[in-house]
């Protein structure tokens, strides 16, 4: 499926990015990762090593445009296209389960300026690239959450809302360059960065999915993997609730 084309993943230092980068590579991209902790970037690297498949690594800031800029002139100098952006990387930790009257002025900044203003800064840097093959593919990670309105929640699922805007948008802008833009809305996964997540807020989830439990990464990262291949430029615009039913769009 995705043979012979090159994706970069945002976020890939774990969790879902890990998974990803894992799957796509299996299916045969060559995954280029990108992550602000780079030893945890690192590590997945060597797990695809392990799994016998190329990749590289590097550190990005998605809050910082410099940084951005910097692995954009990176990989211009290394490829002359790319034929896919996976925009996974953005805060999701630490800022749950607060009202919206308590939340700081800083903290909801700082989302917003990773997760809305990053995706839109790392699109913008690697449009040359995408457009250069022919065949480029985008998938931004939103969430559920901004669906159906989860509460005190409101910094993520504002970000995650911009983020599915601004899919829309850009398919109509990347549109005539045959890139396709389209976004996946996962629910609550059992990965690590959900731990913090509330037990009452994963009851809900798992007794309210039409497909009822649990809903592992596994189950998310072949839809991915499938947006990312050159059959899927019909869904541009879309946003797909990957959630096992718990919401319909």
């Amino acid at each position: 499926m995705l043979e012979g084309r090159s994706i970069v993943i945002t976020g890939a230092g774990g969790g879902l990015g890990r998974e990803i980068a894992l799957d796509c590579a299996r299916r045969g991209a060559y995954v280029i990762l990108a992550d602000l902790d780079e030893a945890r970037c690192l590590e997945t690297a060597d797990a695809v090593g392990a799994a016998g498949h190329s990749c590289e690594a590097h550190v990005i800031d998605l809050g910082d445009p410099a940084s951005i800029d910097r692995f954009a002139t990176t990989l211009a100098g290394e490829r002359d296209q790319l034929h896919g952006l996976v925009n996974n990387g953005a805060i999701a930790t630490g800022i749950g389960g607060i009202g919206f009257r308590d939340v700081d002025i800083e903290t909801f900044d700082k989302v917003q300026r990773v997760n809305v203003r990053g995706t839109w800064l790392m699109i913008r840097a690697m449009a040359p690239l995408l457009i250069a093959s022919g065949s480029g593919r985008i998938v931004n990670l939103a969430s559920d959450t901004a669906l159906w309105g989860a509460p005190n929640l409101i910094s993520y699922t504002a970000s995650k809302g911009a983020v599915m805007a601004m899919t829309r948008s850009l398919a109509r802008e990347l549109g005539p360059d045959r890139v396709g833009v389209t976004a996946v809305a996962p629910g609550i996964l059992t990965t690590a960065s959900t731990e913090y997540v509330p037990e009452h807020r994963h009851t809900l989830y798992e007794t309210g999915r039409a497909v009822p439990g649990p809903q592992s990464p596994d189950e998310v990262v072949g839809t991915i993997s499938f947006l990312l291949s050159q059959d899927a430029l019909t869904l541009t615009g879309q946003t797909l609730p990957v959630n096992n039913g718990f919401v319909f769009n």
